[in-house]
């Protein structure tokens, strides 16, 4: 059967929205403390455990998922997430904390990992003229999912209990996934050609690198560099947006807790929208964008008083955190190439499980010791300065490395020519 490209998009859009949905986690923190007693931290630890296993996974079992192919591997997430979730049921029924850092934490990180990967690279495959767009795509079902599933997880902890609740999403991750992972599959020779509209397919391609060969480019680990400093700034960003907020402009409870709603919707868009503008202004002009960004807000937002102007700035960084992620694979494709791209995008996702550790703890550690967010502003400032030059060096290494490209095709081209008598 001849696959469609736009469903093979939609299949990794329903993978992706699935896993996605742990990102709604904090629904659960009150009923469950409520109900059963435990402390916040306990319940937080499973996410911090999830979240950490995620891009572990992601470059433990890359090889894996490259070897199983995208639908075996698909499959393995669905199986692992869809019990992580409703394994989770099952311990708050038991009243079981270290079963709920099984079920929730180290199952789903797993299957969160593997199901992260899984698509994507075969979804660049089937977009070679828009990777960009390719990866924005799935990605911005990731960025969503929480949006989806907070409301339903709400609605029906109050209809049917909070175990409930889970076997029932547990269930439906699990079908969403599977039905994702049966219809998703690398192009055979010839369907891409015939799925785009000229029937020519331009590749952006510098290289094709193996994954071995790719960790030992000075360009990788500038792009490990910069996608760290961007998801620890945006991680840190979100995990005190609502606080901060409080604290420096006088925000409401209820106006935070909106402001930290749209925060959603700029994280899952600016994975779409900055991902479909890479592919017509380069993934290396747009992280330069990126940190340019972040460098004025973060200068700026110790001394802004105006709530409107306060937000806005939030609103940016945060869509610049979605938006390199979206970036991240499609960058590293056309770095590298997609010989193994699952294994080297699964390499620049330790950075996802860095962020997540360093970005709550630099924050916090700060405002404990100056009891103000002001000088977390200026370390974050830094760091993005730090990020921004590396960002100028790997785009001026991406475009000799470009023209060197074009002037070897060109050579080919008059080698290949039939000399004439």
């Amino acid at each position: 059967m001849k696959k469609n490209r736009w469903l093979i998009a939609a299949s990794a859009i329903s993978i992706h929205l699935s896993i996605g949905g742990a990102y709604a986690y904090s629904v659960y923190k009150n009923p469950i403390a409520t109900e059963l007693g435990w402390d916040a931290s306990q319940i937080t630890i499973a996410f911090t455990i999830m979240m950490g296993l995620a891009g572990f996974s992601a470059a433990l079992f890359g090889g894996i998922v490259e070897k199983l192919g995208p639908r075996k591997a698909a499959m393995v997430a669905a199986v692992l997430f869809g019990l992580g979730q409703a394994g989770a049921g099952v311990a708050i029924l038991s009243d079981s904390v270290v079963l709920y850092w099984l079920t929730y934490g180290l199952l789903s990180g797993l299957g969160m990992g593997i199901g992260y990967i899984s698509p994507v690279s075969t979804l660049v495959k089937w977009f070679p003229n828009r990777r960009g767009l390719a990866t924005g795509m799935a990605v911005l079902g990731f960025g969503s999912g929480s949006l989806i599933t907070a409301p339903v997880a709400v609605s029906l902890m109050a209809s049917i209990g909070i175990s409930n609740t889970y076997f029932v999403l547990g269930i439906s991750y699990f079908i969403l996934m599977m039905l994702g992972a049966l219809y998703i599959a690398p192009p055979k020779p010839g369907d891409v050609e015939e799925a785009t509209a000229s029937g020519k397919v331009k590749t952006s391609e510098i290289a094709q690198m193996s994954a071995r060969e790719a960790v030992k480019t000075k360009q990788f680990w500038m792009l490990w560099s910069m996608h760290l400093i961007n998801v620890t700034s945006g991680l840190m960003m979100i995990s005190v947006a609502s606080p901060m907020a409080q604290e420096i402009v006088g925000l409401s409870v209820a106006a935070a807790a909106t402001m930290v709603g749209l925060m959603g919707l700029f994280n899952g868009g600016g994975r779409l929208i900055w991902a479909a503008a890479s592919d017509y202004f380069g993934r290396q002009n747009v992280f330069v964008i990126f940190f340019v960004i972040q460098l004025i807000a973060f200068i700026t937002l110790p001394f802004t008083t105006n709530v409107l102007l306060f937000q806005l700035f939030i609103f940016l960084v945060v869509s610049c955190y979605g938006g390199g992620f979206s970036n991240l694979p499609a960058f590293a494709s056309d770095l590298f190439g997609t010989k193994q791209l699952g294994v080297i995008h699964g390499y620049l996702l330790t950075t996802w499980s860095l962020g997540g550790i360093f970005g709550p703890i630099i924050v916090s550690t700060i405002h404990e010791a100056a009891n103000s967010y002001e000088p977390v502003f200026y370390v974050f400032s830094v760091l993005i300065a730090i990020s921004f030059g590396i960002s100028l060096l790997l785009r001026s290494d991406v475009n000799k490395m470009k023209k060197q490209r074009v002037k070897e095709q060109t050579q080919q081209v008059g080698e290949s020519k039939p000399a004439h008598s």
